[in-house]
């Protein structure tokens, strides 16, 4: 969940809060999951709209940019991927499906049932996405 709430954040701290909000919520849900993949896509469902609050509420945009000039701490080179920035960099309808499809392996019906849309609109958001991506990445990209 972490990862998921770092997407949309690019911060530390405010992922972990969304992270730990996402966890709390599973806490106080009193429904049944179908299977270990049901509740993984709860998780990452809830998780984002945990994010999108965050980031539409007046308080992000009152401290955003003091925290802006904080330095977040580098990942060890090792973990530093470039492509990730990038995808990170998309709009949210981009970011969202192409997390789910190439970081998480869900399957473009399996990411339209998570998201509520039709999954001819999440492979068209993809295949945009991927034009984008390759415009910013220059080349192929997959």
């Amino acid at each position: 969940m972490y990862k998921v709430c770092y997407g949309f954040f690019g911060r530390g701290a405010d992922a972990e809060d969304a992270t730990q909000e996402t966890f709390i919520r599973l806490m106080r849900y009193d429904g049944d999951f179908a299977s270990d993949e049901h509740l993984r896509a709860w998780l990452i469902r809830v998780a984002s709209n945990v994010c999108k609050d965050v980031l539409k509420s007046a308080e992000v945009s009152r401290r955003g940019a003091a925290l802006e000039d904080v330095p977040e701490p580098v990942a060890p080179a090792e973990e530093y991927d470039a492509t990730r920035d990038v995808v990170l960099s998309l709009e949210p309808k981009y970011k969202d499906v192409v997390y789910l499809y190439y970081y998480e392996g869900y399957t473009s019906a399996e990411i339209a049932k998570i998201l509520g849309k039709p999954p001819s609109t999440v492979r068209n958001l993809l295949s945009e996405a991927r034009g984008i991506l390759r415009e910013k990445l220059g080349g192929e990209w997959r």
